[in-house]
C-alpha cells in the first residue's frame, strides 16, 4: 500500500499530466488585491483544480480495475492505444485553446437555498473570477485515466493475491495521484499570483503551458501512430 501511494504521487509529475493541469490553472482569474492574499488564493484555487484532475484520473483507474479484476473483462491493447491517442488529441486541443486565450462565456446555474427553505437557481458566467469550476478538470482527469502508465499500474496490480488487495492498491495509487496533483497545482499557483500583478509573467506562463501541451500531445499521437504502422 505504501508503494502504491509513492508511485501515485510520482505518477502525478509525468509530463502529460502536468501539461493538462497547467493549461487549466493558467486560465484562472483573480481579483487584484494584496500580493499575500493573491498568492494564498492562487495556491488554493490551483490546488483544487489539481485535486479535481487527480480525482477524475483515480475514478477511471478504479473503474478499469473493477472491470479487469472483478468482472474479468479482457481489454485488448489496441483499445488502450486508441485511448492514448484520444488523450494526445485532447492535449493538443487544450494547448490550442490556451494559446488562443479564447474566453468562452457560458451561463451556468447553481441551486441556492434561502433561510426560509426556498430554493432558486443563481446564474453566473463561467469566467467569474470569484467562482471556480473544477468539473472541467475532473472530466479531463477522467479522460486522461483511460491511458498512460496509470492503466499499466492497474494491470500490474493483478499480480496481487486477492481482489481486495488489488482494488486497495489501485485506490491508494489514486489517492497518491490526487496528492501529487494538489502539490503540482500549488507550485504553479505561486507564479500565477505574480502574473496577476505583472502581465508579462502571466503571458509567458500561458504560452509556455500551451506550447508544452501541444508538444506532449503531438508526441503522444505520433508515438501511437508509429505503433499502428509497425504492428
Amino acid at each position: 500500500m505504501g508503494l502504491g501511494l509513492a508511485i501515485g504521487i510520482q505518477h502525478a509529475f509525468e509530463p502529460d499530466h502536468m501539461a493538462a493541469v497547467s493549461t487549466q490553472i493558467v486560465k484562472s482569474k483573480f481579483v487584484k488585491t494584496q500580493l499575500r492574499t493573491l498568492i494564498k488564493d492562487s495556491i488554493t484555487k490551483s490546488s483544487l483544480l489539481g485535486i479535481a484532475w487527480g480525482a477524475g484520473h483515480a475514478t477511471t483507474l478504479v473503474l478499469i480495475g473493477l472491470l479487469v479484476n472483478a468482472f474479468a473483462v479482457a481489454i485488448h491493447d489496441h483499445v488502450f492505444y486508441g485511448f492514448e491517442f484520444v488523450v494526445g488529441a485532447m492535449l493538443v486541443i487544450l494547448g490550442i485553446t490556451t494559446l488562443s486565450n479564447k474566453k468562452i462565456r457560458i451561463r451556468h446555474k447553481h441551486p441556492h437555498k434561502h433561510q426560509d427553505g426556498s430554493i432558486h437557481l443563481d446564474e453566473h458566467m463561467h469566467n467569474n473570477s470569484n467562482h471556480i469550476h473544477t468539473h472541467k478538470s475532473y472530466l479531463i482527469g477522467l479522460i486522461h485515466g483511460l491511458a498512460g502508465s496509470g492503466v499499466i499500474v492497474v494491470l500490474t496490480a493483478t499480480s496481487l493475491n486477492s481482489i481486495d488487495a488489488i482494488l486497495g492498491f489501485v485506490g491508494i495509487f489514486g489517492i497518491g495521484s490526487i496528492l501529487g496533483m494538489m502539490f503540482v497545482g500549488s507550485i504553479v499557483g505561486i507564479p500565477l499570483a505574480l502574473g496577476n500583478k505583472i502581465k508579462l509573467i502571466k503571458k509567458i506562463m500561458r504560452y509556455s503551458a500551451g506550447i508544452f501541451s501541444l508538444v506532449i500531445g503531438f508526441n503522444i499521437m505520433y508515438q501511437i501512430a508509429l505503433i499502428g504502422i509497425l504492428f
